[in-house]
């Protein structure tokens, strides 16, 4: 069993998101929620997917669900360990966001619709604005996809919504 080392979840700092992955203010979105581990060297969050979640297949996850699930968790990953790397409390101002530059999924085996799904996440490298992120999936203790991801540091406060992020702050 997974346990955690904090009662809130990461994205409760940002109560006004409207991300669809991860956003507590989109009523008709993911809402995960990510939490450090207990022993801190990774991010963990668990995921209920719905019958409609289906890709076509009995009781296999719809891979578009998969790919958003490990984009979002590997973004709060980035800016968890950032937060950490500046030895800064989580949700302090500045805020830290990050967006993502690059996504590249590995679908192992077919993920089961019918039990929730668990994500394991870390940081490999933080360096400038970019970090690096390793996420995998787990379903039923089986590893079923895992994820590379390319999170890019931006000067604005994204839980302000898009409107207030420009253009040439996420290009590199």
């Amino acid at each position: 069993m997974i346990t955690t080392s904090a009662k809130s979840a990461l994205q409760d700092v940002w109560l006004n998101g409207t991300c669809y992955g991860c956003g507590p203010a989109n009523s008709h979105g993911l809402r995960i929620k990510s939490y450090w581990s207990a022993d801190g060297t990774e991010v963990i969050c668990t995921f209920t997917p719905q019958p409609y979640h289906n890709a076509g297949f009995e009781n296999v996850m719809y891979g578009g669900l998969i790919a958003s699930l490990c984009d979002c968790h590997s973004i709060w990953t980035a800016i968890a360990f950032t937060y950490r790397k500046e030895g800064r409390e989580h949700g302090s101002l500045p805020a830290i966001s990050y967006v993502t530059g690059n996504l590249n999924v590995s679908y192992l085996a077919p993920t089961a619709l019918n039990q929730a799904v668990l994500l394991r996440a870390h940081a490999e490298e933080i360096s400038g604005r970019k970090a690096k992120l390793y996420c995998a999936l787990y379903s039923d203790d089986k590893k079923t996809a895992e994820a590379r991801v390319l999170g890019i540091r931006i000067e604005a406060d994204k839980s302000l919504g898009a409107r207030h992020v420009t253009s040439s702050e996420v290009t590199e």
